[in-house]
């Protein structure tokens, strides 16, 4: 159904949409990644193999940790959790946490940044693989955003404080904001390939917004299920819009390049 939309648009684009549908394939086949240790910390431990055991053990209790947050989060919330709950879970005094964490919210904290931290790597390697065509980048960026949180739904419910009233209450201002602008940076990509099709940076920032909450509407309708009264697949709906708005901006870029 989808590749039958794109062939019908591809006398708007400069180039043929189905490039657009191979973006969004890849993308979609791309699985989420974590960051890499940088090259000189790595030289550190080759040569430190006692330190590399300490931090790999320091680590270790640390995901466990978030993990036992995660659970006493989504099953509590914010609220309800308690550093005792998180150290029970885990296994672990409160003391023990408060070794690696000031206080819950900073372990919330931690977890929603790992999230997004996956959420960026996920989007660099959708674009790397779609190369520097600006149809298949939006393309790529977009679908790995949808993907990423079409594949996990708890990290939908961390990153839009679901579990909470849907406000981030708790997080200091200054990390609020840094987790806002690491989601920024997940967005920026499928900005900044609008515009390179011809919008003005405050229309592509406009468009980028609108793709974004209607993936997260879509999402929110599937994760729970709401959805189905509809009889609609959220994918399809997904692939439909994103391809509307490619068809509506790439001949932009044509005429920009004819005058």
């Amino acid at each position: 159904m989808l590749k039958r939309i794109f062939a019908s648009m591809v006398k708007l684009a400069e180039k043929p949409l189905p490039a657009l549908a191979d973006a969004v394939g890849a993308a979609r086949a791309l699985p989420s990644t974590r960051p890499r240790r940088d090259a000189p910390r790595a030289a550190l431990q080759r040569d430190d193999p006692r330190g590399t055991r300490q931090r790999a053990m320091a680590d270790a209790r640390r995901a466990l940790v978030l993990d036992a947050a995660r659970a006493a989060f989504f099953e509590l919330g914010l609220e309800g959790a308690s550093i005792r709950e998180i150290a029970k879970r885990a296994g672990y005094t409160p003391g023990a946490i408060y070794s690696y964490f000031a206080s819950k919210e900073e372990v919330y904290g931690a977890l929603l940044g790992e999230s997004l931290e996956r959420l960026n790597a996920s989007v660099e390697a959708a674009c790397a693989a779609a190369g520097d065509e600006p149809v298949a980048r939006l393309g790529a960026a977009a679908a790995s955003v949808f993907a990423f949180y079409r594949d996990n739904a708890r990290d939908l419910d961390l990153g839009f404080y679901l579990f909470q009233g849907m406000q981030p209450r708790g997080l200091t201002r200054a990390l609020n904001e840094r987790l806002n602008a690491r989601l920024r940076d997940a967005l920026d990509p499928a900005r900044l390939a609008l515009q390179r099709l011809g919008l003005a940076p405050t229309a592509a920032q406009a468009d980028v917004t609108a793709l974004f909450a209607h993936s997260v509407g879509l999402l929110l309708l599937s994760h729970t299920g709401r959805i189905r009264m509809f009889r609609q697949d959220p994918q399809a709906l997904f692939d439909a819009y994103l391809a509307a708005l490619v068809a509506r901006v790439a001949p932009r870029r044509r005429i920009r390049r004819a005058a």
